[in-house]
């Protein structure tokens, strides 16, 4: 072998080499790249079941039925628990709703309900215009639109009462609500209560409040739920009570079977906004429970 020979080619092959190395790292980074544009994108998904039902507690969520579902509910609550023995702990008192929630699409639902208190009927539309969602174009938040109005039609015996219109509360809320986790999620809840007629000068026709709820998960089936209206200064504040409920939601199979206590007596927007008049830490505690009933009606989509 001729040293000489090798000792002259041995500068040329490093030197080819050392050219080559830019080529090969550029073409790793191309194919780098060529991998992350045919990676999919991730899909936009809605977050489901935020709360478990339409009603929180004296709330209603921002759950809709779903198109072509009837929700049948029973809404039942007993007297104070504090009002002894001889009415056995309230179980002797009981104030009944009963209503049915209809979903027009999946955005649109309709309601119409019927208490026992004042004997009063109530409608609404419930209109969920946000959905929280995860991946590409993620929105952090729930918002669903609500509007209803209650009539009583109990007999009264003032004479300037006597007036269709002056028996009618009108409900105006946004419900804005995030599931944190599959366990956690909750719930903002803007209020205003308008009533077209109330008794004395110094009573607020429009009254104001600030609702807040949440659901915490504990087992596969049972949650436990909370709900509080902070109302805000003025007259309706000063003579009456925030409204505070606490309870538990149990899932069994069809239906969700939710137990309650709280500190307001009625169970739409009209009462338990403006008029609670309970004390929650002086036992003033209605004990209640809520049945939910699902069904399809006209047939598959």
């Amino acid at each position: 072998m001729n040293p000489t020979r090798y000792a002259t080619r041995l500068p040329l092959l490093l030197g080819a080499l050392l050219a080559l190395a830019p080529a090969a790292r550029a073409q790793t980074d191309l194919l780098g790249q060529l991998e992350k544009q045919a990676a999919p994108a991730p899909t936009r998904e809605p977050v489901l079941a935020t709360f478990k039902g339409t009603h929180i507690i004296n709330s209603q969520s921002v759950e809709t039925p779903g198109q072509r579902t009837l929700i049948f509910l029973i809404q039942h609550r007993f007297g104070t628990l504090n009002s002894g023995a001889y009415n056995f702990f309230g179980l002797d008192q009981a104030v009944l709703r009963l209503s049915f929630e209809y979903g027009l699409s999946d955005r649109l639902a309709v309601g119409v309900g019927r208490s026992s208190q004042e004997k009063t009927f109530d409608g609404f539309l419930k209109y969920r215009a946000i959905q929280q969602s995860t991946g590409a174009g993620a929105v952090p938040v729930s918002v669903t639109l609500f509007a209803s109005s209650a009539i009583t039609t109990l007999k009264f015996t003032e004479v300037n009462d006597r007036t269709l219109g002056s028996r009618v509360t009108y409900a105006y809320q946004a419900l804005i609500a995030r599931k944190f986790s599959p366990d956690l999620s909750v719930q903002l809840m803007p209020t205003l209560i308008h009533r077209n007629y109330v008794a004395t000068a110094p009573e607020q026709n429009d009254v104001y409040a600030l609702g807040g709820a949440l659901r915490q998960k504990i087992t596969k089936r049972t949650a436990l739920t909370a709900d509080y209206y902070y109302l805000f200064p003025g007259n309706t504040a000063r003579n009456f009570r925030n409204a505070l409920g606490v309870g538990v939601d149990i899932e069994t199979g069809g239906h969700v079977f939710q137990l309650h206590v709280t500190n307001s007596l009625g169970m739409t927007e009209k009462f338990f906004v403006p008029e609670t008049t309970g004390k929650f830490f002086a036992g003033d505690l209605y004990f209640g429970f809520t049945v939910a009933r699902n069904f399809t009606v006209g047939g598959a989509r």
